[in-house]
């Protein structure tokens, strides 16, 4: 998955970017970078506007959200410093783009030192992790051939892997496939109870890199906040089998490693959220986009139909902005996204905790 995604040939490094092969909340509308604009602001507030505030995305793609507040953030009475003060800096692996403002900087690497945030859109889906599956004789590493994608039992799991697993994903409720298979004359020394006392017999993603690259992140953070938007999951309510896939030119794929499409797998985002915690000390706060949207003031309210009459060119402006938002906040879509908010040093507790 690593050589896949970010070896010399990998999905993220070489081709046109993300944004050719699937959508994301930075791509669907500005509305997701005004919402940042007001985290932003309230982060500068709090830090008593310091010299330079860093603005650090990292799995930045082509760095279209830093690309959006750049133009975002302009002088006004009340922040008459900000442009001059803001950093953008963008981490990827991928080369330098074509025509990128001068005033974004580009580096392969998190910096050693952020003071102010730290955004991570969709990146932890994409940090590599193994996958295990349940054999006769315990868990095992699944391994695949990155040619075929054909898939095989590999080692035990190390100490530190079956530690993670027991702790954040103890129990794998059994695939409806292999009820299935017993119902229609499987093993017929084993019944369906066992297996499900057992445990299950599935596959699981574990997560333990993610904690490691997430709490790397949150460590560089002297001042501040991270920003963890992603898909995931909780630990009372792990996906079956897992949620390992491709993606390819907007399309659903199998999840062969070799390069041509995006590996990636939801984030189990409560154990992703403790690690982060461990290292900045400070609560964090963990909300649906939908509500993450909506407490930074982007309700998605229809305007009123008299604005039609009064102001059209308004009107529309403003259905346009709802029907954004609403892909936004979609529960069945980008509104399913977790917002894992992580303060470092500063109470910002109140800003999504709506």
């Amino acid at each position: 998955m690593e050589t896949a995604l970010y070896g010399p040939d990998g999905f993220f490094v070489s081709g046109p970017g993300p944004a050719a092969h699937f959508r994301t909340s930075v791509h669907a509308s500005p509305v997701f970078a005004s919402c940042l604009r007001h985290v932003l602001t309230a982060l500068d507030l709090a830090l008593g506007h310091p010299a330079r505030l860093d603005v650090v995305d990292v799995g930045a793609g082509r760095a279209e959200l830093l690309r959006a507040l750049l133009g975002a953030v302009v002088a006004t009475p009340t922040e008459p410093s900000l442009a001059e003060r803001i950093r953008l800096v963008a981490v990827e692996k991928a080369a330098r783009p074509a025509g990128l403002p001068a005033e974004i900087e580009w580096r392969s690497d998190l910096p050693p030192e952020i003071t102010g945030l730290l955004l991570a859109t969709e990146w932890l889906d994409n940090v590599p992790l193994d996958v295990a599956t349940h054999t006769a004789d315990g868990w095992r590493h699944l391994l695949v051939d990155p040619t075929t994608g054909a898939e095989s039992p590999g080692p035990p799991l190390s100490p530190a892997d079956t530690a993670w697993l027991t702790r954040w994903w103890p129990r794998t409720p059994t695939p409806t496939s292999l009820i299935k298979e017993f119902a229609s004359g499987g093993d017929p020394d084993q019944d369906a109870n066992s297996l499900i006392d057992e445990g299950g017999w599935g596959r699981v993603e574990i997560g333990r890199g993610r904690d490691e690259a997430w709490a790397e992140a949150v460590g560089r953070v002297r001042r501040g906040a991270a920003l963890a938007v992603d898909y995931g999951h909780l630990r009372d309510a792990r996906p079956v089998d897992g949620t390992l896939t491709g993606y390819r030119n907007g399309r659903q794929v199998p999840p062969v490693p070799d390069g041509s499409c995006d590996v990636t797998a939801h984030v189990a985002i409560d154990s992703v959220a403790s690690a982060g915690e461990r290292v900045a000390r400070c609560a964090y706060t963990l909300v649906s986009q939908r509500a993450a949207v909506r407490a930074l003031g982007a309700d998605g309210g229809r305007p009123p139909l008299s604005l039609a009459s009064e102001d059209p060119a308004g009107y529309l402006r403003a259905l346009a902005t709802a029907s954004a938002v609403a892909e936004l906040t979609d529960p069945t879509g980008l509104g399913g996204h977790w917002w894992l908010w992580q303060p470092v040093g500063v109470d910002l507790a109140p800003l999504l905790a709506r």
